[in-house]
């Protein structure tokens, strides 16, 4: 029987590895989530670099949000991560959800990254 952890590793692993052979060179948009916040970076796997990041402890993100484990606080983070992005010359990305469901925060950072300009 697997554990958790080993099932969460295996989706990880699973879902890089779809990506790898799909991106066909666009940067990929990683999400991590914690109990308590909400992590988004740009990365562009050929060079090794970020490109953009957001999350919910930004200090003009911190003043406002009152958690950043709620879907508002994903919402802002992924508009703040668009913005960034678009103004960093990317519109193109594969999103990259890591081990989580696509649902709840996760989705709501999504959606939130494709209304601020960045198309997946």
């Amino acid at each position: 029987m697997s554990t958790q952890q080993e099932l969460r590793n295996r989706r990880r692993a699973r879902l890089r590895y779809q990506l790898r052979h799909k991106a066909g060179g666009r940067p990929r948009l990683s999400v991590f989530r914690s109990g308590k916040n909400i992590y988004a970076q740009v990365i562009d796997d050929v060079q090794g670099r970020t490109l953009a990041s957001a999350s919910s402890l930004d200090k003009e993100l911190r003043e406002t949000l009152k958690t950043g484990a709620t879907k508002e606080s994903a919402n802002v983070v992924g508009k703040l991560v668009a913005q960034r992005a678009v103004a960093a010359g990317v519109s193109q990305v594969v999103f990259d959800r890591g081990e989580y469901f696509y649902h709840g925060r996760v989705k709501a950072l999504a959606e939130a990254a494709r209304e601020g300009g960045l198309s997946f």
